[in-house]
């Protein structure tokens, strides 16, 4: 079953600059939630931002909320998307988590607000703010379960080490591009990478 990401009440298909728009205001959407913050954002907010009137924003989005959800669903679902196509090139697993966490950071680096706007779902929408997160370790999950079949790697409870995986990526992001507006150190990575696959033992 495919993904459905469109949370609108807008049923009829667009045409082509129907879907421009719609992805316009997501754009500024997702650049007035980072800012502002959801709470202390408008409606009017997006819409001068856009350049629309609020009237074309009702053609696509019901309320402000719908146009927050749209936005975590639509890019949780990009980033994914990249990352499940660049970890193809992969040989093995380990290669595969280093890919992977590199598309993440340079995924992330041109849409920081991601961090802000995740967390602000859980005040949101907790439910919302749930599948973020369990979407996320589903795509490990898998990978993680392949490559115990391989035997490339040990077997523990693959929904636990997805869970882990996900953190040190996260975490790593948030210490240098968020918070620093910097590339996470390419020897820091491999620290990572290291840890993951070597322990902390001696």
């Amino acid at each position: 079953m495919s993904e459905i990401i469109n949370l609108s009440s807008h049923s009829l298909p667009l045409t082509k600059k129907g879907e421009k728009t719609r992805q316009h205001l997501l754009d500024i959407a997702e650049v007035v939630f980072g800012e502002k913050g959801y709470f202390n954002a408008s409606i009017v907010d997006i819409t001068q931002k856009a350049k629309v009137a609020q009237g074309t924003f009702y053609n696509y989005f019901p309320s402000k909320q719908s146009i927050f959800e749209e936005l975590v669903r639509n890019m949780s679902h990009t980033f994914r998307s990249e990352i499940r196509n660049a970890v193809k090139r992969a040989t093995n697993f380990e290669e595969s988590q280093r890919i992977g966490f590199r598309t993440f950071f340079s995924w992330v680096k041109n849409h920081r607000n991601l961090y802000s706007i995740v967390q602000q779902t859980v005040l949101v929408d907790e439910q919302l703010y749930r599948w973020y997160y369990e979407r996320l370790a589903s795509g490990y999950i898998k990978g993680l379960e392949e490559a115990i079949g391989k035997e490339e790697i040990r077997k523990y409870d693959t929904e636990t080490i997805a869970y882990c995986l996900m953190g040190i990526s996260q975490f790593l992001g948030m210490r240098w591009i968020y918070w620093e507006d910097t590339d996470v150190p390419e020897d820091l990575l491999e620290d990572a990478i290291a840890l993951i696959f070597q322990g902390l033992r001696k």
